[in-house]
């Protein structure tokens, strides 16, 4: 679950336009603000993101929600393809499985996305969702790219 900043500075540099391009692309994502979540790395085919836990977003016994839980997870896994697709094109989910390891109870969730296979029409996608420093779900996505009309 470590990030390795000299590599994200790295790819950063390589890529200077990508995290202005997503964070405008953001201001459209409503959700995302809504449930508290802020995404923190920014990579070519890798998003990932952070939330702190609240009350809100818990459930019977103090665990975070499962649709919370699922949520982060089509969150970085979209954002992921995004990084892949022109700037006037989007994508959308066409499929989401995701399996639940461990409850999440803890303080701060960590998701994070990336593309396996990017195709013409199609992205494939795979996402993680930490709780603290313990993995309580894998999620597969695909992605579908949107074209402009």
């Amino acid at each position: 679950m470590s990030t390795n900043s000299s590599v994200t500075s790295a790819a950063t540099a390589a890529h200077p336009d990508l995290e202005a391009r997503i964070r405008r692309k953001l201001t459209g994502q409503r959700f995302m603000h809504l449930i508290g979540a802020d995404l923190t790395t920014i990579l070519p085919g890798r998003v990932e993101a952070e939330l702190a836990l609240a009350e809100q977003h818990l459930q019977q016994r103090g665990f975070a929600h499962g649709g919370l839980i699922a949520t982060l997870a089509d969150l970085v896994a979209g954002f992921a393809a995004v990084t892949l697709v022109p700037d006037n094109f989007g994508v959308v989910t066409s499929d989401l499985k995701i399996s639940y390891l461990h409850p999440g109870v803890g303080k701060q969730l960590k998701a994070i996305g990336w593309v396996l296979k990017a195709g013409r029409r199609l992205h494939f996608c795979e996402a993680e969702v930490w709780c603290d420093e313990l993995l309580i779900a894998k999620a597969s996505a695909t992605m579908a790219v949107i074209e402009p009309t």
